[in-house]
C-alpha cells in the first residue's frame, strides 16, 4: 500500500509540475469564474458585490465566540444569502436552530485547528456534527503525517471522515502556509483519492492564508472534479475575485458582510 501511494503522489507531483511549467506560473481563470480584480483594488472593495454571497462560508471559529456572536453570524448569513455558516462543531445545534427555515447551510470544522488527532477521533467528531445537523465538514489534514510522508495515515484520516460524513460534503484543510509546493500537491492528491469533495487552503489560525498562486496550484492538481476553497485573509471583494479567478469555487471569510456590501473587512479569518 505504501509503495502504491508513493508512486501515486510522485506521478501527481510530476504531472502538476509539468502543467504549471507550461503555464509559466500564470494564473488561468477557472470556467465560469469572475473576472480578475481591476487595477484599483480599493475601488473594487468599496463596490457592493451581492453576487459573491452564494460562494461564501460565513465563518466564526474563535474559541471565545458567544451565543450572541453566533446569533449575529446566523442572522447575517440569512440576510445576505451566504452559502453557509462555518462554526466549531460544538456550535452546530445552535446554528442549526438559528437557521431553521433558511437556505443557509451549516458547516462544521473537525480536528480544528491542528489536525493532530487520531482518524477515529476525527471520524467520531464528524459523526456527531452530522447527527447534530451539519451539512458540510471542513477537516484539518494531519500535517505532521503529510510532512513525514506517512501517506497511508493521511489517506486513512481523510477517508474515515468522508465515511462518517454519510455523503455530506467534506473539505480538507491543507494549511498551505506551512507546506512546500510538493506537499500541497500531495495533500490535494491524497484528498481526492480519499473521496473528499473540496480542498481548502487554511484554518486561519496557522501560518499564512490563501494566495492566488496556491489556489491555482490546487486547482491544477485536483482538476475540475473537486471544489477549491480559499480561506484565510480574504477580506474584500477584490480578494475574493482574485481567488475565484485562480480557480476557487468557495470562499471562507469572517469579513463576508464587508465583501458583499463594500464595507471595510476585519483582520480576522
Amino acid at each position: 500500500m505504501a509503495s502504491d501511494l508513493d508512486r501515486l503522489v510522485d506521478a501527481v507531483v510530476a504531472r502538476v509540475a509539468q502543467e504549471m511549467g507550461k503555464s509559466s506560473g500564470s494564473v488561468t481563470p477557472a470556467a465560469g469564474a469572475a473576472s480578475a480584480a481591476p487595477a484599483h483594488p480599493g475601488q473594487a472593495a468599496a463596490r457592493p458585490r451581492p453576487d459573491l454571497a452564494r460562494i461564501i462560508d460565513h465563518t466564526l471559529l474563535k474559541p471565545e465566540a458567544t451565543r450572541d456572536d453566533l446569533r449575529k453570524l446566523c442572522n447575517e448569513a440569512a440576510t445576505h444569502g451566504f452559502f453557509s455558516v462555518c462554526v466549531n462543531s460544538v456550535n452546530v445545534p445552535f446554528a442549526r436552530e438559528q437557521l431553521r427555515g433558511s437556505v443557509v447551510a451549516v458547516c462544521a470544522v473537525v480536528g480544528f485547528p491542528l489536525g493532530a488527532m487520531s482518524p477515529a477521533a476525527k471520524a467520531f467528531e464528524t459523526a456527531e456534527a452530522i447527527r447534530n445537523g451539519a451539512d458540510e465538514i471542513d477537516m484539518v489534514i494531519n500535517v505532521g503525517a503529510l510532512k513525514s510522508r506517512d501517506y497511508a495515515l493521511v489517506l486513512d484520516d481523510i477517508a474515515r471522515v468522508v465515511g462518517a460524513a454519510q455523503g455530506k460534503t467534506v473539505k480538507v484543510i491543507l494549511e498551505t502556509g506551512g507546506l512546500s509546493r510538493d506537499e500541497k500537491v500531495i495533500g490535494c492528491a491524497l484528498s481526492k483519492a480519499a473521496g473528499a469533495h473540496f480542498v481548502k487552503t487554511s484554518t486561519g489560525f496557522g501560518p499564512g492564508g490563501a494566495t492566488a498562486e496556491d489556489i491555482a496550484l490546487m486547482r491544477a492538481t485536483v482538476g475540475p472534479e473537486l471544489g477549491v476553497k480559499a480561506s484565510g485573509g480574504v477580506r474584500t471583494a477584490a480578494d475574493a475575485d482574485r481567488m475565484v479567478s485562480a480557480g476557487a469555487t468557495r470562499v471562507g471569510a469572517s469579513s463576508s458582510v464587508a465583501i458583499v456590501t463594500g464595507g471595510a473587512g476585519s483582520s480576522g479569518y
